[in-house]
């Protein structure tokens, strides 16, 4: 190795490392700032396709990280936050947006003095996270520390290629042998530092250097926005159905755009720097590459245009397999943990699931022909009951389960006082919810024995009884805004109407009318149900108290 190659390719890891963190920092501080208004944005943006293309855009140019926002749109549609129609818009325009990227880098980068910008930008930044502990200054002031790193990386990067550009030596030339070895880097390269950002310095550095050819830089920019779907991938891996779908259509996106990108590559660059030229701007091969990736990303938007519809559809008949799972959690991506407020309504949407199942089987321990005062046809058998509730305590006790391990995750974040308040609520309500569905598993197996009524049971008690309990069930299935007092006042219709059934049951034992063994199983189920009810009822008022709490938080 020549001297000075190995202080060079010192500098260079350094300032590559610099760059990285400045980019997590800068990104992290941004997220956490925004907040809940991320999640409000790219919720408004998805009305329209062009609103999604700008919402996407604008946002990625701000955060500086198309990785983040893909990673982060995904994990929204997993935490069911956003519609998968509009979220592909989105991840279409973060592609354009992170073209920023390009633009700060060829016309700051390497236009003046960065480093006298930086430095200060670092101190600044630190200052004002330190006084800001705990607040959303102190997530700013993360971002702007992030922003001064990531221009210290990139002034390091520019002196540590002009120190190895006699050492290196990077695929040349304009065959496809050699536009296939370049793409190659950039893909290597951002799988590896997972960042097209980053891969997109190192060729506009490599360029100013005269490392590599304007187009042989826009080769490895494919090459890097190639590589940048593997994120979405990866983040898919275990995630939702719709979530799935949205990595596949950025994949799609990204590759069907490369492919129509390669094959026009040396006319685009030509036509790039004509242009260039008749605009008088200066004569950088880093302003050329920054102009082919805004370039070939707006292409990729203009091809998507028309197919998108047609993806969209054949991507609904996807990944469906995955729904039929309910013990498995839907909304909880860890993604949004990064965003507490986000996390908070993955959670809300989590526990209405865990709500839904215990309804469903209070429900269905009701239509028991044990539990009807006539008989009734159709009615499901003990063992069919018995399998379903079965099934739904397993499931319900594995999503108490991962709702727990969520809020222990989320715990580790920095929360908002408002936020953290609402946690011990929410694992209330999931135990609640939990509970209300071993209480119907037990009602049922109380009822086992007894496959239908036996004579002597207090028939109009037990009716009215059932009755009330679904009433009850059917406001909590079917009214998302009911308030506390229409939920109280049927709860205590329905524990009215136990007391009547229960001193019904009591009597006919005591009178000889009903078997003991009898009387004691209906007791126990009619016991069970009960307190089943109360748990539902309480998970669903404690629920709706978060809510119009949040609600209040929102609107102040």
């Amino acid at each position: 190795m020549t001297e000075g190659v190995g202080p060079a390719l010192a500098t260079l890891l350094g300032g590559l490392g610099l760059f990285l963190l400045g980019m997590e920092l800068m990104t992290d501080g941004l997220r956490l700032a925004a907040g809940s208004a991320l999640q409000r944005i790219l919720r408004a943006s998805t009305t329209t396709r062009v609103r999604a293309l700008a919402v996407g855009g604008l946002v990625t140019a701000v955060v500086q990280s198309s990785s983040a926002v893909t990673v982060a749109t995904i994990g929204f549609v997993n935490a069911g936050l956003l519609p998968l129609a509009g979220a592909l818009w989105v991840l279409y325009g973060a592609n354009v947006g992170t073209t920023m990227t390009g633009w700060l880098v060829s016309l700051l980068g390497f236009g003046f003095k960065i480093d006298a910008l930086a430095l200060p930008l670092v101190g600044v930044g630190v200052a004002v996270r330190l006084t800001g502990a705990g607040s959303r200054r102190a997530a700013l002031g993360t971002a702007l520390a992030g922003f001064g790193l990531l221009f210290l990386g990139i002034e390091m990067l520019k002196h540590a290629f002009d120190g190895v550009a006699s050492a290196i030596t990077l695929p040349a030339g304009v065959g496809w042998t050699a536009v296939l070895a370049q793409l190659g880097v950039g893909l290597a390269l951002t799988v590896l530092m997972q960042s097209s950002s980053a891969s997109l310095t190192v060729a506009l550095s490599a360029a100013e250097a005269g490392l590599i050819s304007a187009q042989g830089a826009a080769a490895v920019v494919i090459g890097a926005n190639i590589g940048t779907t593997v994120t979405a991938v990866l983040a898919a891996v275990r995630a939702t159905p719709n979530a799935k779908r949205a990595a596949l259509a950025h994949v799609a996106f990204n590759v069907i755009t490369a492919g129509v990108a390669l094959a026009l590559l040396p006319w685009l660059v030509q036509a790039l720097l004509q242009a260039k030229q008749a605009l008088g701007w200066p004569p950088l091969p880093a302003l050329t590459v920054a102009m082919f990736h805004t370039l070939f990303n707006v292409l990729g938007v203009l091809l998507m245009w028309p197919l998108t519809p047609t993806l969209t559809r054949w991507l609904q008949t996807r990944f469906q397999a995955a729904e039929e799972d309910e013990a498995r959690p839907r909304h909880l991506d860890p993604t949004v943990l990064a965003v507490p407020a986000l996390a908070l309504d993955a959670l809300r949407h989590e526990l209405q699931r865990l709500q839904g199942l215990a309804v469903t089987a209070l429900r269905t321990v009701l239509e028991l022909p044990a539990l009807q005062p006539a008989p009734v046809a159709g009615a499901p058998d003990v063992a069919v009951v018995q399998q379903r509730l079965g099934a739904a305590r397993g499931a319900a006790h594995a999503l108490q389960r991962a709702v727990a391990d969520f809020v222990v995750r989320l715990q580790r974040a920095e929360l908002e006082r408002a936020s953290a308040e609402r946690l011990p609520d929410l694992l209330r309500v999931a135990r609640y919810a939990e509970v209300a569905v071993e209480q119907a598993d037990e009602a049922a197996e109380a009822l086992a024995p007894w496959a239908q009524p036996v004579a002597g049971l207090p028939l109009l008690e037990l009716g009215a009884f059932g009755q009330r309990a679904r009433a009850l069930l059917e406001l909590l299935h079917t009214s998302t805004g009911a308030d506390a007092t229409a939920l109280d006042a049927a709860l205590t219709e329905a524990e009215d109407a136990y007391a009547v059934l229960k001193a019904a049951l009591l009597r006919a034992g005591a009178q000889g009318q009903l078997p003991l063994d009898a009387m004691d199983a209906w007791l126990r189920a009619a016991s069970e149900l009960r307190r089943g009810l109360q748990q539902i009822t309480k998970a669903a008022r404690l629920a709706l108290a978060r809510v119009t709490a949040a609600g209040g938080d929102a609107a102040g």
